[in-house]
């Protein structure tokens, strides 16, 4: 199954901090696990704000992920189109595209943020 990681997943598989549900997501090899630009876009932007659950080097974890397997999925203009289609359970930004991703795209998304997981579609909750 393909399956989209939410930021913070991707931040505690490269820190060995995942909860054991999502372990079990990771670890099976018959998952392709996907990531968003928005993810690195968001580590970026919140490492540099100084944000302490953010303390990663963006470069790295880019690297890390690539050559773990993981695979990059583009964002692409209809999925920013469709974000506006997303009630507004949550605000966050980075959220909100890797959501309207996951949707738009029919992956299932992988994630341990509640709000997050009030979403319709496919939103495995972790948490």
């Amino acid at each position: 199954m393909r399956l989209l990681l939410d930021t913070h997943i991707l931040l505690w598989a490269a820190g060995d901090k995942l909860p054991p549900k999502a372990e079990r997501y990771i670890s099976d090899k018959a998952n392709t696990l996907l990531f968003s630009p928005a993810s690195i876009w968001e580590v970026v932007v919140k490492s540099g704000l100084g944000r302490p659950d953010f303390k990663v080097d963006p470069v790295l974890l880019y690297s890390g992920l690539l050559e773990a397997g993981y695979e990059e999925i583009p964002i692409i203009g209809r999925h920013t189109l469709f974000t506006a289609s997303l009630p507004t359970l949550h605000k966050d930004p980075f959220d909100r595209i890797l959501l309207a991703q996951a949707i738009y795209e029919g992956i299932p998304f992988l994630t341990a943020d509640s709000a997050v997981a009030r979403y319709p579609g496919s939103i495995i909750f972790v948490g």
